[in-house]
């Protein structure tokens, strides 16, 4: 057992304040992965994996002012670089690369305008050089279609929101025996654990979020195999808006509505906030608030997330889900609905925890006719109105919730044997074009309830 490990373990224990809610996991690389049904599923078989374990900082005053000179430099040094390449490009010179801006950050800090840059640690302005490669990097793979659509690198404002710097292993940081973090010209930092790091860190990142909370990111690799016991239960979802999942076995998950939770007291802050005058401390202050508030609506939603998908996760073998087009129902009525619900990240969980943890993720193409396919026999029915949300099949005559009919036609269609009781059918295909989004806005009467005690990660 490492130290950390065994520190993290001990503090976890013995510290009755240790909260997952500020804790938040996700993957950084993959790697190993087993392809199922030509490319559309995906299989768990983890060889190595690269996490990201983030923790709440509590900095002292000084050291609140040390990550501000820290933050400031980094940002200096991604401004200066961009401004050479950017003068290169114009001249019609080649591309400076990074070694040359390397070069020119050393001959910068002997200058007297920038030698203050020697007050911080020179791996967090290296690191910072770093993120403007992968910047470039990854608007020239838009232009060539190997990503989405992304702009150009861009100028950093002393005004943005968000901060961040990064210390790789060779800068010196360490867990001290208190279970402090302490970074190189900085401190000792307080740290809230609240788990168990599964190895030595890599690296470690430093945020100041918008509502003006700091946190410490750590980046680890582990080959450790993660496997869950096979289970025989397999699951389609259908993903909604009343319903935030409905599950083929018939389960219902009410939408907890989040942000229109909220939507008062954030409503309250925004007003306070447009009635102070600008450049004030005090619209900085009311800044802040309306930042914390959404915090809290996103911190809620992300939890809500984990615990959903994890529970989905260990009692399924198999997962299908619809490819659905957020991007475009995002620019309809249902905006905000659809944008409190945050289906693409919940989905994006699905896949990571599916992978790490041995299961079958499959997606099926957004066009399946799920709402029109009596469950049953396989009839399609035709385009029903989004009111109609229990109907009669003409051709045998079952009377079929939409919702649950819709989700056993996703597993259907990804080749999964379920029925809506959860027992054990033929798997059929259909091959027709759907023309529905799936989204229900009315309140469904018959609602197993609210989904609780769900475990976490």
């Amino acid at each position: 057992m490492s130290f950390v490990t065994a520190l993290c373990r001990y503090l976890v224990t013995k510290a009755k304040w240790a909260c997952r809610w500020w804790t938040t996991w996700r993957p950084v690389r993959m790697s190993g992965f087993g392809f199922h049904r030509g490319g559309m599923g995906l299989k768990g078989r983890v060889v190595g994996v690269q996490l990201r374990y983030s923790f709440r900082l509590y900095p002292s005053a000084g050291q609140r002012s040390a990550l501000a000179k820290a933050f400031g430099c980094a940002r200096v040094v991604f401004n200066d670089a961009l401004r050479v390449r950017e003068s290169a490009r114009v001249a019609g010179l080649p591309f400076v690369t990074s070694g040359e801006l390397s070069k020119h950050l050393t001959a910068l800090k002997k200058t007297p305008e920038r030698a203050w840059l020697a007050e911080v640690s020179s791996v967090v302005l290296q690191q910072s050089l770093r993120d403007l490669d992968a910047a470039y990097r990854n608007f020239f793979d838009s232009l060539k279609g190997k990503r989405p659509r992304m702009g150009a690198p861009r100028f950093k404002s002393r005004k943005d929101n968000r901060h961040t710097i990064r210390f790789t292993a060779n800068a010196g940081w360490r867990i001290t025996g208190g279970g402090k973090l302490r970074l190189p010209k900085i401190g000792d930092v307080r740290v809230k654990w609240s788990r168990c790091l599964p190895s030595v860190p890599s690296t470690v990142s430093v945020v100041k979020d918008a509502a003006g909370r700091y946190f410490a990111s750590f980046v680890v690799e582990t080959s450790t195999d993660e496997t869950l016991p096979e289970v025989t239960p397999v699951v389609g979802i259908d993903l909604g808006l009343t319903h935030f999942a409905v599950l083929s076995d018939g389960a219902k998950i009410d939408s907890p509505r989040f942000l229109r939770r909220a939507e008062k007291k954030l409503k309250k802050a925004q007003r306070d906030l447009s009635r102070k005058e600008k450049g004030s401390k005090n619209r900085n202050k009311a800044r802040v608030r309306v930042a914390r508030a959404h915090a809290r609506v996103a911190d809620a939603r992300r939890e809500f997330h984990h615990q959903l998908s994890t529970k989905i996760i260990r009692e399924n073998q198999a997962v299908a889900v619809e490819d659905l087009a957020v991007r475009g129902l995002a620019r309809t009525r249902m905006a905000k609905s659809v944008h409190d619900a945050g289906w693409s990240a919940f989905l994006a969980m699905l896949e990571y925890k599916a992978a790490r943890h041995g299961r079958t993720f499959l997606r099926i193409g957004r066009f399946e006719p799920t709402s029109q396919v009596c469950s049953q026999c396989g009839v399609k029915d035709g385009p029903k109105p989004l009111h109609v949300r229990v109907w009669a099949c003409g051709a045998c005559g079952a009377v079929l919730d939409r919702d649950i009919n819709a989700a056993v036609n996703v597993a259907k269609a990804a080749g999964l044997a379920v029925s809506a009781c959860g027992a054990r059918v033929r798997p059929g295909l259909v091959p027709a074009q759907r023309e529905e989004t799936g989204t229900h806005p009315k309140p469904q009467p018959e609602t197993t309830g609210r989904q609780a005690g769900i475990s976490a990660l």
